[in-house]
């Protein structure tokens, strides 16, 4: 690719990672700046506008990431295999690939065989055209077919490539096969996960995936940002492992200074007490967690125990740990006494920090969750519409992405893309849809993604 053809590709794009950059970390402004600061702010959803980003991956780690770059505006190109498409698909709930409609809103998707020689030469085509390029391929696999960093970057020298595996590019493990649920076990979370007398649990969510993800799409745009000043593309390498392992927080480090691995203790935390859920009078559940002194003074004296607060046994931290037990069995059995709603009246006016537990029947119709626009609806064709979770990042003003566009069929955009982005003729389309190449929505033919 020419260099004049690649500068013309990332000029459009400088004003907009400039834009979410300064949004993102802002100095405070002067008095004059902030007059008509209002006036100057991008629109949201086009912070990320005129950034291009092929995903290649499957499942949840890379569609988390590029779900989260495509709230913020950014093009993202959904590339998925000829018959099945991403794996993501396949999780479905009564019938509904419900995973997919969550992580695939905001995308476009051409369904294209990679396999064959056509195929892999579209690939490359469109990295010359892009900006960003998301893999979780077995490290590599890429390599093997001719697609990997060295072939991509040939093409555009200033492409960033995120890579997303078990165990990272690197190192003894690194052909190991790494779902979410093998890392959230070697990370030391299942072990400290449950309750003492039960086995270790694995979380009911993608939790490996989902963090990796969403430090992925910050990955992306400081590379973005640096690619500006210096013209070259990065490779990123993005472990589950490493993604776990950061959310765990003090782990190693309490280890270090104990000598002890810390106990599953259910819904009890190893750091403050109490911090528990409790059954109400009417069979319902309350979270409450008082993490500082002055939590739980307030809490002491809505439950009627003001005594409590010079009580040896609950008067600091480390005593409330000690007599986690008794602690709890005075909160529950006083909260046992009331009904859900005059707990929750009660710890409202006593400013403490407790809340119901709610399930999913509850939560869409809960005056919070509405008001806060926390579920959106998207039009979906299977459907009517789908609830899905708002993007989580907004302005003080207010503003928040404007997502309208729901998750894609597989291969519904493959022509439109190609023509769009390629410049590809009608009989060239046809010619690809033809061989077999590429596929559009609905297609039933036979396709292997890189495994």
């Amino acid at each position: 690719m020419p260099t004049a053809h690649r500068e013309l590709i990332w000029l459009p794009v400088h004003n907009h990672i400039s834009a979410l950059a300064r949004a993102l970390v802002r100095p405070p402004p002067n008095v004059e700046e902030t007059v008509s600061a209002s006036e100057h702010r991008p629109a949201f959803a086009s912070l990320m506008e005129g950034v291009r980003i092929l995903d290649l991956s499957r499942l949840v780690a890379g569609n988390v990431l590029t779900a989260a770059l495509a709230d913020l505006g950014a093009e993202v190109i959904k590339i998925e295999a000829p018959g099945h498409g991403d794996e993501l698909r396949a999780w479905r709930t009564e019938g509904v690939s419900t995973h997919c409609k969550a992580y695939g809103r905001g995308k476009r998707s051409l369904s294209v065989d990679l396999r064959s020689p056509r195929g892999k030469e579209l690939l490359l085509d469109l990295a010359a055209h892009s900006h960003a390029h998301i893999e979780n391929c077995r490290p590599g696999t890429l390599e093997r077919m001719g697609i990997g960093p060295d072939g991509l970057h040939a093409r555009n020298s200033q492409l960033i490539i995120a890579r997303i595996s078990g165990w990272g590019q690197t190192g003894p493990w690194r052909h190991k096969p790494g779902f979410g649920s093998l890392v959230e076990a070697l990370s030391g979370f299942a072990a400290m996960n449950g309750f003492p007398d039960r086995e270790p649990v694995l979380p009911t969510l993608p939790l490996a995936d989902s963090v990796t993800g969403l430090y992925g799409a910050v990955g992306i745009t400081a590379a973005l940002r640096q690619a500006e000043r210096t013209g070259l593309g990065r490779v990123l390498d993005l472990a589950l492992s490493d993604g776990v392992l950061s959310v765990l927080g003090p782990l190693a480090l309490d280890h270090q200074v104990s000598g002890r691995a810390p106990l599953r203790q259910g819904s009890r935390a190893p750091s403050h007490a109490p911090r528990n859920v409790y059954r109400t009078a009417d069979d319902r559940w309350i979270a409450l967690s008082a993490g500082i002194q002055g939590s739980v003074e307030r809490l002491f004296v809505a439950l009627g125990q003001s005594a409590l607060i010079r009580d040896p046994r609950f008067s600091s931290p480390e005593a409330r740990q000690a007599n986690v037990d008794a602690l709890d069995a005075i909160i529950g059995g006083a909260i046992a006494t009331q009904n859900l709603a005059e707990n929750l009246a009660l710890f409202e006016a006593a400013d403490v920090t407790a809340g119901a537990v709610l399930d999913a029947t509850e939560l869409r119709d809960h005056p919070y969750i509405r008001e806060r626009g926390a579920i959106l609806d998207l039009p979906d064709a299977e459907l009517g519409r789908a609830a899905v979770h708002a993007p989580p990042i907004r302005f003080e003003d207010g503003a928040a992405p404007a997502v309208t566009m729901p998750a894609p069929a597989s291969g519904e955009h493959s022509a439109t893309l190609l023509r769009e982005v390629l410049a590809l003729s009608k009989s060239e389309i046809q010619s690809l849809l033809a061989e077999g190449v590429i596929t559009g929505p609905g297609s039933k033919t036979a396709g292997n993604h890189a495994a």
